[in-house]
């Protein structure tokens, strides 16, 4: 039996659902929008977490109201199955395509919680695997990004170590990084992985294709992911020493995307693949051919961040995950957070965190 036919044949029942604003701003002004899905019937209640990026189509979605009918299913398969064809974007056609991947995730984590409780199982219980510790790397930004025009510095990293000695990272290299500043990263701290954004285009994170950047970053840090290269005819030649460290992120939505660019590790963010189905046949197939998975993080603020912090607990455990606890997101680093390895403290029932 497949992970997926292991959790599909759970009886699900959905009476009504609603839409919660969990909007965060953190201490710089940034807002990071989020909505919870709340699915609810027989007494129980699912939740998942919306995390598409643009705060308008948070706006369309909540405004819109509950306005869909998930009643007719009677297992969580035929209901993700029905998610899978309604249009969750009716109101309004989403910013971005990859959005749909993203709110459909957000419903189905909500579902398999939801029948989960139903059934009084724990996830870890439906599909027989033991959680374990989990290792995770906190990502952060060394300068500005869109409008704030600030250059990178190492402030950023100095304040978590300050307060979470021993923290290793995961970076996104910028175009104003300098010898020195390399060199000064590499003293202060670990990196697992850098991600070099390669994938990205008019966004307030791209950053421009520099083949010595990759070369000093490469060099500087040889035992780090290289994620999401932008591969041309200057860059491959840099990279193709460090081929086997390359992995990718924004350009995989599907297990045929993985199975064309796998190489020996890919980052794994569940709402990039937007169902359950696709998500736990990545699992099986990176299991079954060698292919190491890391999660990746969206700034989930949440339950959509414990919910990636499940999954790798059960899958990807000792492998440097970005799903850090939020806080380690918020530039005001506060106190008492948990450190790495988190220790898994899945609930008696559903797909969440006790507590």
């Amino acid at each position: 039996m497949s992970l997926y036919e292991k959790v599909a044949t759970l009886p699900v029942r959905v009476e009504s659902y609603a839409l919660e604003d969990r909007d965060r701003e953190y201490a710089s002004g940034f807002v990071r929008p989020s909505t919870i899905v709340r699915l609810r019937g027989a007494g129980e209640e699912g939740i998942g977490e919306d995390v598409v990026y643009d705060v308008l189509d948070h706006i369309a979605h909540r405004d819109a109201g509950p306005v869909l009918d998930l009643s007719g299913p009677r297992t969580l398969g035929e209901l993700c199955e029905l998610l899978g064809e309604l249009d969750l974007f009716a109101g309004a056609p989403p910013v971005r395509e990859p959005s749909r991947h993203y709110r459909r995730w957000a419903y189905e984590s909500a579902a398999l919680d939801l029948a989960l409780r139903q059934n009084g199982l724990a996830l870890w219980q439906a599909v027989e695997r033991e959680p374990r510790p989990v290792t995770f790397v906190c990502s952060t930004r060394l300068g500005g990004f869109g409008d704030d025009p600030a250059p990178s510095t190492t402030e950023p990293i100095r304040r978590r170590l300050a307060k979470y000695p021993g923290t290793r990272f995961k970076l996104d290299p910028e175009n104003d990084w300098t010898p020195e500043l390399i060199a000064e990263i590499r003293e202060l701290a670990g990196v697992d992985v850098l991600d070099l954004k390669g994938l990205y285009s008019g966004t307030p994170v791209d950053v421009e294709t520099d083949p010595e950047l990759y070369r000093a970053v490469a060099e500087a840090f040889p035992e780090a992911y290289l994620e999401d290269p932008d591969l041309n005819d200057d860059t491959r030649p840099v990279l193709e020493p460090h081929a086997e460290r390359i992995t990718w992120d924004a350009n995989l939505h599907s297990l045929a995307d993985v199975k064309e660019h796998a190489r020996k590790a890919i980052n794994s963010k569940p709402s990039r693949f937007g169902s359950l189905a696709e998500l736990f046949a990545v699992y099986e197939w990176c299991e079954g051919n060698g292919v190491a998975i890391y999660s990746g993080g969206q700034g989930e603020v949440g339950v959509g961040r414990e919910q990636i912090q499940y999954l790798a607990s059960l899958f990807h455990a000792d492998s440097p995950n970005d799903c850090a606890p939020s806080g380690y997101n918020d530039p005001s680093v506060p106190d008492g957070l948990p450190t790495s390895p988190l220790e898994p403290r899945p609930a008696p029932t559903g797909f969440r965190w006790a507590g």
